[in-house]
Parts: structure tokens; sequence; C-alpha cells
């Protein structure tokens, strides 16, 4: 079995602002406090981002509080998805690439937690494919190669027989922290020489050569079979 770890943001979906807009008013909700600043999201899961803007707000967190922003941000996801869908999109090539490769195990490694998580994808019609009891999530570690390795072992899944794609330097590292291939895809901050420069096995400009995306997971498992996309 081949194991696909997609990230989220930035790289199958854009949320064109709604992600900060949802992210203010649960933190407004978990700590009473207006959000007036936010902390570097790129590559970061949810439970450092809190407590990092939170600091910028000169407030010392713990783990109630993080637990009470989760739960607001993932309600905040549910009752808003209307807006996530009308504003934000699936990035070019998500849905084809996704399909494609049918014949792999497909979840996420990401730092949004799991409930809006699972929002995000369902909003655009790119969940269909996606194992989420084995995904790892930002409310389970702080580090995202922590969250490489716990999917992994979900899966049963070892290094060898896994592909991480991402769009920062951040999955790159995850995914080498354990022996993982990482293809980078450059529709997020990061250039693709800045993803070349991480460390990326592979870097595409987008998710768009479906082609190129089969072929780096092929090269994990050579018994793949193409699925209805390919």
């Amino acid at each position: 079995m081949v194991l696909v770890l997609w990230d989220i943001d930035h790289t199958l979906i854009a949320t064109r602002g709604v992600g900060r807009t949802l992210s203010a008013a649960a933190f407004a909700e978990a700590t009473g406090v207006v959000m007036r600043e936010q902390a570097a999201i790129d590559g970061i899961t949810e439970r450092v981002i809190f407590r990092e803007t939170a600091k910028l707000h000169g407030l010392t967190t713990g783990d109630g509080d993080f637990e009470r922003f989760a739960e607001a941000l993932a309600d905040q996801h549910v009752k808003r998805s209307a807006e996530l869908r009308e504003r934000g999109h699936a990035l070019p090539g998500a849905a084809a690439a996704l399909d494609a490769l049918a014949g792999a195990t497909q979840t996420v490694v990401t730092g949004n937690v799991r409930r809006a998580a699972e929002v995000k994808l369902a909003v655009f019609g790119l969940d269909q494919h996606i194992r989420w009891e084995l995904g790892a999530y930002g409310e389970e570690a702080e580090d995202r190669a922590d969250l490489v390795l716990l999917a992994l072992e979900r899966a049963e899944v070892q290094a060898a027989d896994a592909v991480l794609i991402g769009d920062t330097p951040a999955d790159v590292a995850g995914a080498h922290a354990h022996g993982v291939l990482a293809v980078a895809v450059a529709t997020g901050r990061s250039s693709e020489q800045e993803l070349r420069e991480a460390g990326a096995d592979l870097v595409l400009p987008d998710l768009r050569d479906t082609e190129a995306v089969v072929a780096a997971v092929r090269g994990r498992a050579g018994n793949f079979t193409w699925g209805s996309g390919g």
C-alpha cells in the first residue's frame, strides 16, 4: 500500500482570507480579546498559531484555552461554510490529482484541527478519497514532523511507502524527518526556488500536471494503479 499525505491550505485549497476571519472570531470567543494580529501561519499547527497569537496580545494560554479555541474554530467553519465556499476555491488540479490517486490510500497531515479540515475539503468536493481516521491534525501535536509520524503509525505504513504533498518548507522538513518523499507545490507563499532549497524531492508549480503527481507516487509503489482521473 502506498500512502499519500496531503497538506490542505495552499496545497489543495485557498480560503482567500476567510480562514483568518474565522480564526479571529474563534480567538475572540476563546479569550475574550479581539484579535488585532496573527502569528505566522505557513506550515504551522493551529496549536502553535493560537499560542503565539495570544502572546502577541499579552496573553499566556494553556491547554484548556486552546481546546476552547479549537472547538470555536471548528464551529465557525461549520456555521460559515457557505461563506468559505463562496470566497475560497479548490486549487487548479487538486480534484484531478485526488481522483488520479484513487488507487492509493490518501489522508491529510495538516495544521488544521480535524473538524475544520473536514469542512474545508467537503465544501469544495475534495473529500471523497480522504481517509480521515488515518490523518493527523493540528490539535494533536505542535510539530509537523510529529504529525507525519502519527499518520504513518495510524496507516501502519512504512516511510518508504509514503509521499507527502505540501506547499511549505515545513512540509518538506516534516516529511524528511521520517524518510517520507516530499513533493512540493509552489501554490502558497514559498517559491519553487525556496522549496528546492528546502530539499523537496520534487517541486511543481501547482497540481495541474496530474501525470507528474502520479509518477511521484508510483515511484513509491510498483503495483500502484491509476484512479478514475488518470
